[in-house]
């Protein structure tokens, strides 16, 4: 169990250290940022006063050491929009983010894992059609085409709920159901082929051989067991909610990290872009080995928590 989390953090770890890598090279390849992010009428004695204050001018091999020492510290630099550190605006941001990703997540398990449950206890019949029919609706949909809708239907046509901001939970609505919606079609597929796979299972036969009543099986016996692979896949869907905010938090105006990404994107602000794609990286790859501590405790083939116990007494 230790080794196989030492070996799961160790990967975590590379993969950061990849991401702070491909950032510094992305920006070195797209030019030289004092170029991008100066006005194209700055003076050369201006450049130059920048380039050397943002450290340009020194050797590729120590920029980049530079740069890894300053992300170790957690020095992503000064906003150019308004010279406050990148990584303030980022963490001003991302509370708007977490609230909208979790509220997602939970409208998704709401309506998706029940959705996907029905369709395997009535495997190939209407209520399974129909829930598929449902859930690949929900998936298939692009999300800014789903968003747009909504704003037309709720905010303009019906005038029940607002289509911009985050003053109050009613403005959480309209971004939540975008979200959650393709995540909840995602939810019910995998959800339904979990549970079909499970209900095959010799022990599940045995149970209703006993005459174990329906209900008991599902609940005891079917629904724990198929909670290992949603788990897992929960864990992989938490980085298409962070993709998906940055479309949604634009559309409907909502202040979180997604939406600084894409306004630091076009105003050039590489210092909080850099901020924003090391932050989102350590929050997927964390969230992943959440979910990987999790699955070793609760799945017996891999050395769960109770042998771990045993080991120890």
């Amino acid at each position: 169990m230790f080794r196989f989390l030492a070996l799961r953090s160790l990967r975590a770890l590379l993969t950061i250290a990849i991401c702070v890598s491909a950032v510094f090279l992305a920006l070195r390849l797209a030019g030289d940022p004092a170029e991008i992010m100066l006005p194209s009428d700055t003076p050369p004695d201006v450049r130059a006063h920048y380039r050397e204050a943002w450290g340009l001018d020194r050797p590729l091999a120590e920029q980049y050491l530079r740069y890894v020492a300053s992300v170790v510290r957690g020095d992503f630099g000064l906003s150019f929009a308004d010279d406050r550190p990148a990584f303030a605006a980022v963490v001003e941001a991302l509370p708007k983010t977490f609230l909208l990703g979790s509220s997602a997540l939970m409208l998704a398990l709401l309506v998706g894992l029940p959705l996907g449950v029905l369709a395997a206890l009535r495997h190939n019949r209407a209520a399974d059609r129909l829930a598929m029919a449902v859930a690949v609706f929900g998936y298939a949909i692009p999300v800014f085409f789903l968003g747009i809708l909504l704003i037309l239907l709720f905010a303009l046509k019906l005038r029940v709920l607002p289509s911009a901001g985050s003053d109050s939970l009613w403005h959480l609505i309209l971004p939540t159901v975008t979200l959650g919606l393709p995540l909840a079609g995602r939810l019910a597929r995998f959800a339904r082929t979990a549970t079909l796979e499970v209900l095959g299972k010799p022990y599940i036969r045995a149970a209703r051989g006993r005459g174990v009543m329906p209900l008991r099986v599902i609940v005891r016996h079917a629904l724990p067991n198929a909670a290992v692979p949603l788990l897992m896949f929960i864990g992989i869907e938490i980085g298409h909610i962070l993709a998906g905010s940055a479309v949604v938090e634009t559309i409907f105006a909502w202040p979180g990290v997604g939406r600084l990404l894409v306004d630091s994107v076009s105003t050039r602000d590489l210092a909080v872009v850099q901020a924003v794609i090391f932050t989102v990286t350590v929050i997927m790859v964390g969230a992943n080995l959440l979910v990987d501590i999790v699955h070793i405790l609760i799945d017996p083939r891999l050395g769960g928590f109770s042998r771990a116990l045993g080991k120890q007494a």
